[in-house]
């Protein structure tokens, strides 16, 4: 917790309100009304899309923070010198993030309710809420493979938005993943919302799988195993050159 409050730069109340609160909110209503306009899909596509994307603020930029900012604040080679389990140092810190994402995600959902109409059933909420703390699980899991980059490139928040932006494109969220070109719908099962979007959609729809909280479980080990093993391999690197800074 002490780590989260240092290096996620939104929990101030005005930029957890503005990044965490109202902008998914936005930009929820934004495809909505894009969709009506195009023909594209319903609200309701669009509605479940948007509450699992709002996941990203938290889980994937707050995840990129939770790792890359220890060497923006200049603080990295004192985690480096720890002798603590580097699985329980980095790995520790997805919690937060993971709560603070689901909790993003449910005040989307629930102001999508309000504003849209109701989505489903009051004894759906719990699997889309099962739904929701997967979906947090794997796309933390991302920010911190993508946290692990950070450390080495100088941008970590350009590397963070091309991850968002992916997200947006290619997990089915907003774009159907029917009408991309085959090589991009051969992409979207191997990046984190894909599988989750698929079994909210299924609660939707009345027939919940569990199996696509499987795959998407999977799919957050491998960036998490990832993300382990870039950590390791950079601080190994490091110590070797005696910079920890792990600039590259």
């Amino acid at each position: 917790m002490l780590s989260f409050r240092a290096l996620f730069n939104r929990t101030s109340p005005p930029m957890f309100v503005g990044s965490l609160m109202s902008a998914p909110v936005f930009q929820m209503l934004f495809f909505v009304y894009l969709g009506r306009h195009t023909g594209v899909a319903d609200d309701k596509f669009y509605v479940i899309g948007n509450v699992l994307l709002a996941t990203t603020g938290a889980a994937v930029i707050g995840g990129t923070m939770a790792i890359a900012d220890e060497r923006e604040y200049g603080t990295l080679p004192h985690v480096l010198l720890s002798p603590r389990s580097r699985v329980l140092i980095w790995g520790g810190r997805a919690f937060p993030y993971i709560g603070t994402a689901v909790f993003s995600m449910m005040f989307t959902f629930g102001m999508g309710t309000l504003l849209l109409g109701p989505l489903i059933t009051m004894s759906q909420i719990p699997e889309l809420l099962l739904t929701l703390v997967v979906a947090a699980t794997s796309a933390t899991a991302l920010g911190m493979a993508v946290g692990s980059i950070g450390l080495r490139v100088t941008n970590n928040v350009f590397v963070a938005n091309v991850a968002y932006t992916l997200l947006i494109l290619l997990t089915g969220t907003n774009v159907p993943r029917d009408v991309l070109p085959a090589a991009l719908q051969g992409i979207g099962p191997f990046i984190p919302l894909t599988h989750a979007t698929e079994a909210a959609r299924t609660i939707i729809r009345g027939d919940f799988s569990l199996g696509f909280l499987g795959l998407e479980l999977v799919v957050g080990l491998c960036y998490g195993i990832v993300a382990m093993g870039l950590l390791r391999y950079f601080e190994h690197a490091a110590r070797k050159r005696a910079a920890f800074d792990m600039q590259a």
